[in-house]
């Protein structure tokens, strides 16, 4: 696929220093959320912006921006330093107030629901961001739907997910979901006392890049997929079956919706 128009200015910035950098961020999840959450949230911002800027040639400054499953809000710190008009949907409210007291940058407003079935009218953003939520619903590709649903003719949906078999497709149960998902869980829990926070088969499950692509594919709206935190250098590992399942640790999809999915 020729995803180089949309991706022509986000390419620039995916250098190996910054994968580099990102991966670093990793290691301070558990730790200092604020710290991982606030580097993640300002790169991804970046790349929205860029992937904007190259679909319509210029800044996303005064856009509206739906975020789905956007936490407590250090994206929306980082999209309203952007200039983007940011409402974030979270279902869970234990992570809308997982940050302590409200961030001091979280300019937004933000609404408890489900990302898929979003309480937004057709056509209704310019954007729509998914950031690693995929992974964490029964039905993904239902949430995708959802998105290009509510995403203005035009506009751009974003998602974002981390694919099973990647070294991150274990969450904190780190390389051992290559044991098998439930095995993985079993084992987490009797090492530390209690499950995992993403527990497969409740709130991880197993998605696949090829499943990505299939549905993407099938929309219609498809412009660009390529690894999130590879560099550019790296990106034709999308374009191989089997070999992106193990290797693409993140797959972002860009769509650009023209007409409703059902």
């Amino acid at each position: 696929m020729n995803g180089a128009p949309v991706t022509s200015t986000f390419a620039a910035r995916a250098t190996l220093a910054r994968s580099l950098r990102l991966l670093g961020q990793f290691r301070y999840e558990q730790r200092d959320p604020a710290r991982f959450y606030g580097a993640l949230a300002a790169d991804t911002a970046a790349m929205v912006t860029d992937l904007w800027r190259a679909a319509h040639g210029a800044d996303p400054t005064g856009c509206t921006l739906l975020d789905v499953g956007g936490g407590p809000g250090y994206f929306a710190g980082a999209f309203s330093a952007a200039g983007v008009r940011y409402i974030g949907v979270e279902p869970d409210p234990a992570e809308m107030h997982a940050a302590g007291p409200a961030l001091p940058d979280a300019a937004g407003s933000f609404v408890r629901a489900s990302g898929t079935a979003l309480p937004f009218a057709d056509d209704s953003v310019d954007i729509c961001l998914s950031s690693n939520v995929a992974e964490h619903v029964p039905r993904p590709w239902q949430l995708g739907n959802e998105m290009l649903r509510v995403t203005r003719p035009g506009g751009l949906a974003v998602l974002s997910y981390t694919v099973w078999l990647g070294p991150f497709g274990g969450h904190e149960m780190g390389l051992t979901h290559y044991l098998g998902g439930a095995r993985a869980a079993a084992r987490y829990t009797r090492r530390h006392g209690h499950p995992p926070k993403n527990n497969y088969g409740s709130s991880l499950f197993a998605v696949s890049a090829a499943a990505g692509l299939d549905w993407a594919t099938s929309t219609g709206a498809l412009l660009a997929a390529f690894p999130r935190y590879h560099p550019r250098w790296a990106w034709w590992m999308t374009s191989v079956p089997v070999l992106r399942e193990f290797v693409v640790s993140n797959l972002v999809l860009v769509l650009q919706p023209s007409q409703h999915i059902d």
